[in-house]
């Protein structure tokens, strides 16, 4: 197989990528020389992993097909995941694809290609800590929300039946997915509580543990308060100022003392793929791509973004690793490989701001250069609705404004249907 431009990976800026290349080339053109490559068959916006392990959103229903979204944007898809990169010889190597008893479907496979985009992303980072890659979930995947989510259903089960009637849950990490997470976990239960009954209910403790004095660090200070005194009021535990030191079955040993759990998230830190250090290109300490100001690796021809990326920011630091940061990169990009020949000048990283869900009608949040001046603070049912606001964004860029009002529609008229939490 052989493209003019192989994206690898289909996260929120690799998709959007490969939908404005397809699109600016056509329907013709577009489907020949765009290819993009990923190691699932549908897509689901990353910053909704958190509602799929909660049990608050169904990834099948939400998901979005890349060969339905290759047929609409005018580009190719093929299922695969990376293993080599030659950027000498500008190949890429996919490993086998294998059904659930081992049986090889597809073979491993050598594509050429002219242009590259690395889009893979990144996952948490671990630290070296003890026992935290046996015992602790990650959410980097929708396989792993989808693996959380069954575990939490059994525990659910476990806690209505058992003596104590008690769920202890430790979250590491008080970055946006951890705080996100325990407000969905706290309101699912709660929904859960109502329909049960009484000899049935039990309690639910969340306790977010995070090394920094605050949570959501990077954020505003006066946003942090906000979400904290939020998660406070909801019932959450905040562990702060707490190094986490070893993971344990049943417990999470910190620098302030144990953390009894039944169930461990770990959403702390971001570190990407050490396979990226066998690719032939320049890497960072975090194992991601060094790229210059046009998202160029140390090898001509091939480009990387979004997390998997160590690309030069404002205030001489990186560019962060949040999903509006790949979609810029996605638009800057698709000038720069349809103009060939054209400076279209440096990629800028412009912060539009930082919003974070706290539940159902409830969000808190900061808007960057808006209407309230470069720091304009947002809470509340209006917080909420601008960060709905940034998914249907991502879906209008992929599949436009019809289907993105349909689909936000039946997603809405499923959950007042169905309710708020689903035990699959």
């Amino acid at each position: 197989m052989n493209h003019d431009i192989v994206i690898i990976g289909g996260g929120a800026g690799g998709l959007e990528l490969a939908a404005r290349l397809g699109r600016r080339l056509g329907a013709r053109e577009g489907r020949r020389r765009v290819l993009l490559i990923d190691r699932s068959i549908f897509h689901l916006w990353k910053p909704s992993l958190h509602e799929v392990a909660a049990g608050s959103l169904d990834s099948h229903q939400e998901g979005l097909s890349y060969p339905l979204l290759g047929r609409r944007n005018h580009f190719s898809f093929t299922l695969g995941d990376l293993i080599k990169l030659d950027p000498k010889a500008r190949t890429v190597t996919l490993a086998k694809i294998k059904d659930d008893d081992g049986k090889t479907l597809v073979a491993e496979r050598t594509l050429t290609f002219k242009t590259l985009v690395l889009a893979m992303g990144s996952g948490a980072n671990l630290f070296g800590t003890p026992g935290a890659a046996e015992h602790a979930h990650r959410l980097e995947d929708v396989a792993d929300a989808e693996a959380f989510n069954s575990r939490l259903t059994s525990a659910f089960l476990g806690a209505a039946y058992s003596d104590e009637r008690m769920l202890r849950i430790a979250i590491v990490g008080a970055g946006a997915t951890g705080v996100e997470l325990s407000t969905e976990l706290i309101e699912g239960h709660d929904e859960l509580s109502a329909g049960l009954s009484d000899d049935q209910r039990f309690k639910l403790q969340v306790t977010i543990v995070e090394a920094a004095p605050a949570i959501l660090g990077g954020l505003p200070k006066r946003v942090s308060d906000k979400a904290a005194r939020a998660l406070t009021a909801k019932g959450v535990k905040l562990l702060t100022d707490a190094k986490v030191e070893a993971v344990r079955p049943d417990k999470v040993v910190t620098s302030k003392g144990e953390v009894a759990a039944d169930l461990i998230v770990w959403a702390a830190g971001v570190k990407a793929d050490d396979l990226h250090k066998t690719f032939g290109l320049e890497t960072g300490k975090l194992n991601q791509f060094v790229v210059d100001d046009h998202l160029r690796t140390s090898v001509d021809g091939v480009y990387a973004m979004g997390d998997c990326a160590q690309a030069p920011g404002p205030n001489d630091r990186p560019v962060p690793a949040r999903a509006q940061a790949a979609s810029q990169q996605a638009a800057y990009l698709a000038r720069a490989l349809t103009n060939p020949g054209k400076d279209v000048g440096p990629f800028i990283y412009r912060d539009r701001g930082s919003l974070i869900s706290l539940g159902e009608g409830r969000g808190v949040g900061s808007l960057m250069g808006g209407l309230g001046g470069p720091n304009f603070l947002i809470e509340g049912l209006l917080a909420k609705w601008a960060y709905i606001s940034l998914h249907l964004a991502h879906h209008r860029a992929v599949i436009g404004i019809r289907r993105t009002v349909i689909l936000a529609l039946s997603r809405l008229l499923h959950r007042r249907v169905s309710g708020r939490l689903k035990l699959h």
